[in-house]
């Protein structure tokens, strides 16, 4: 029972703080302004994302007082994860320059990584590091229409939860994606089209970085095996990928902002957000989830399930490149 309370809490805390965070971002002005690349016409408050991470520290808290204590690296990450919504906080309040993000950004990822693999070879450690750096700054590239972030992760850590408790997990990696997932599920109320709130950097880095590290944790020990996670977010990698080789083939500048992702041309295209998102979580369901549990299942063969994950994307993602 005080499992269910936990997630409850989690989902509770995140709706309230992220309902009480509004009204604040409206009374300070911390608006996101449209420009010519945005997805919305009206001035939105952004940030609103740390609302989540108060729903997961709230439910963790219970957790340790209730049930069990946290054990390592779940504490440590918490911790990470914070630090990173304060810096997302500050970005989305003044802006903070691209090298100094990354180095933050660099800096939280490589001191998760030695939290989660400890004495690993340095190459398996140099790559662990470079896998979380890429999913934080995809999941921030793919935070641009509503309630496409928080669906994804929503998604992907219910579905990872449940594949660990299937495999027979019962520790608190299942326990901590399912607290995760009722926090960003809850986001959803303020940010599904036409969004009230936006999650901004508060939100969507700490979501990737947490993403990816609860991918190594699952790994390492024996919980899931890593493989479903870029199964479970090959559209998230997919798109975020591709556009940037697209981008870097083409001579722009990688670093400079823009509305080239697939998701965004579609939502332009379409006119419509919700439509989108749906589609993705269609995808998400009927095809990825499936090959996430044959994944779990027989981890061996993790090319074939990569390759059967990622191949249907690519006709969408070059047909989306002629779209305005």
């Amino acid at each position: 029972m005080s499992v269910a309370l936990a997630i409850g809490l989690a989902f509770l805390v995140s709706l309230l703080a992220c309902g009480g965070y509004l009204k604040l971002a409206h009374r300070w002005q911390l608006l996101d302004m449209p420009n010519h690349r945005s997805a919305h016409q009206q001035p939105v408050p952004r940030g609103g994302g740390i609302g989540i991470l108060l729903g997961l520290f709230a439910a963790m808290a219970l957790t340790a007082l209730t049930v069990h204590g946290w054990p390592q690296p779940f504490p440590g990450l918490a911790v990470i994860a914070a630090l990173l919504g304060l810096v997302g906080i500050v970005d989305d309040r003044r802006g903070l320059p691209v090298a100094l993000r990354m180095v933050f950004y660099a800096l939280a990822c490589t001191v998760a990584v030695w939290l989660v693999l400890g004495s690993a070879p340095w190459w398996w450690l140099a790559l662990a590091v470079f896998f979380s750096l890429w999913l934080v700054n995809l999941f921030n590239f793919m935070d641009g229409i509503d309630g496409i972030a928080a669906v994804e992760a929503a998604f992907a850590l219910l579905v990872a939860a449940l594949l660990s408790l299937w495999l027979g997990s019962a520790g608190a990696f299942p326990l901590f994606c399912l607290l995760l997932a009722a926090a960003s599920a809850a986001f959803l109320h303020w940010n599904w089209a036409p969004a009230r709130l936006f999650m901004g950097d508060a939100g969507n880095i700490p979501l990737g970085f947490l993403l990816a590290t609860l991918s190594i944790q699952g790994e390492v020990s024996a919980t899931l095996p890593w493989v479903c996670w870029p199964v479970l977010l090959a559209v998230f990698i997919g798109d975020a990928t591709y556009t940037l080789g697209w981008r870097a083939l083409h001579g722009e500048n990688i670093t400079q902002a823009h509305s080239r992702h697939l998701y965004q041309r579609l939502a332009r295209h379409w006119g419509s957000h919700s439509r989108v998102v749906l589609l993705m979580l269609a995808y998400n369901l009927l095809w990825l989830a499936p090959l996430a549990v044959a994944a779990a299942r027989w981890p061996g063969y993790a090319l074939l399930w990569l390759i059967l994950a990622y191949l249907p994307l690519l006709p969408a993602l070059v047909k989306a490149g002629k779209l305005p």
